[in-house]
């Protein structure tokens, strides 16, 4: 018997396994194609097509788009934009988490609703608005309108997430800590944001990613060339009726690489920052 609950257990890590490494795979797939079709050459794509090899690695297509959008002033424009975001929405999310959470102020659950609430709506719904509000503010088509708009929507989310850290934090601690004189400023910069390092580590990695990625804003709100962020370079490459596949593939390329490297660089931040929320 027990020897057949051995195998049996043996059986389901092997499947296990195969499982894991098949969706693996799938999600692998299409950055095999990205990165295979990045060094084709137009006519290697048109003759052999986007699932075989390059005949002859070739970098025209990523310099040809390097050159074309100016990737550079874009690679900072990201960069500035997306860390600005992080920095601020993480101080934000804190300080909004700090009242609801344990400042345990009134109507705190009206408050994380409407947190929760906001950060649903669809950036559609926010077009106009925020649209004329950045050219009421003058502000519109410059990059701080972009990071004012995102730290605010990135802290609806941290704030609901913190909210919920800080409703199970220790307050025997806070209390300790107010018998000898530590007031509310106090006891946030000294006790409470550094027990909570790891999680606002993860918010800072999750906001700097989503804040990269996004499209659609940015895009309303910088319409000058030398303002634009990554992903709005990358959608250049798409007309309307063709398309240069190998370019395509290579701008595709140039814009997953910095987001790549940003989360293997925190990588080990981030499964702390998780951890640390599980052992709670």
């Amino acid at each position: 018997m027990k020897q057949y609950r051995t195998s049996l257990e043996s059986l389901k890590k092997i499947a296990a396994a195969i499982l894991v490494s098949i969706v693996l795979l799938i999600m692998l797939f299409p950055f095999y194609i990205v990165f295979i079709n990045a060094f084709k050459t137009p006519a290697d794509y048109a003759q052999y097509g986007p699932l075989t090899w390059p005949r002859l690695f070739s970098f025209n297509g990523i310099i040809s788009f390097w050159q074309r959008v100016d990737f550079s002033n874009k690679l900072i424009n990201s960069f500035a934009i997306s860390f600005s975001v992080a920095i601020i929405g993480v101080l934000l999310s804190l300080l909004n988490a700090y009242a609801l959470g344990l400042g345990r102020i009134k109507g705190r659950i009206v408050f994380l609703v409407l947190f929760v609430v906001a950060n649903t709506l669809p950036h559609e719904a926010l077009v106009y608005p925020l649209y004329y509000l950045a050219k009421l503010l003058k502000i519109y088509d410059r990059q701080i309108a972009v990071i004012i708009v995102f730290s605010v929507i990135q802290s609806a989310f941290g704030t609901y997430l913190l909210s919920s850290v800080f409703a199970s934090f220790p307050r025997d601690i806070l209390e300790a800590a107010e018998v000898d004189g530590c007031g509310k400023m106090k006891n946030l910069l000294y006790i409470v944001a550094p027990i909570s390092m790891p999680t606002l580590s993860v918010l800072f990695t999750f906001f700097f990613i989503w804040t990269w990625n996004e499209f659609f804003l940015p895009l309303i709100l910088l319409i000058s060339n030398h303002r634009q962020t990554v992903p709005i370079a990358i959608s250049v490459t798409q007309g309307q009726h063709n398309m240069d596949a190998t370019m395509a593939s290579a701008s595709a390329l140039l814009g997953i690489l910095p987001c790549l490297l940003f989360f293997f660089l925190f990588q080990r931040t981030l499964t702390k920052g998780i951890t640390a929320g599980s052992i709670k």
